[in-house]
């Protein structure tokens, strides 16, 4: 099964995220199959927190592809401030 989770990146204290789309069986920080977004839970006024390939993860879910509770939380966050 084919999944879009978040893989961490960053220091200690100072966590970044990557959107992956990954295969089920693999580690959260293991190899993927596309990086589709990123999101920065400690970005700045002026910086940029999230970013998702909106083409991509459409295609990605309609390919059977299930996106995480977190994942889904932050696509519905990224299209509110969008809107």
């Amino acid at each position: 099964m084919v999944v879009i989770r978040l893989s961490r990146g960053g220091s200690k204290a100072r966590p970044f995220f990557n959107i992956v789309v990954a295969d089920k069986r693999t580690r959260r920080d293991g190899s993927f199959i596309e990086r589709i977004g990123f999101y920065n839970p400690i970005a700045k006024d002026h910086e940029e927190s999230i970013r998702i390939a909106q083409d991509r993860l459409t295609y990605w879910t309609g390919v059977g592809a299930q996106a995480s509770p977190t994942v889904d939380r932050l696509v519905n966050q990224a299209a509110k401030k969008a809107a």
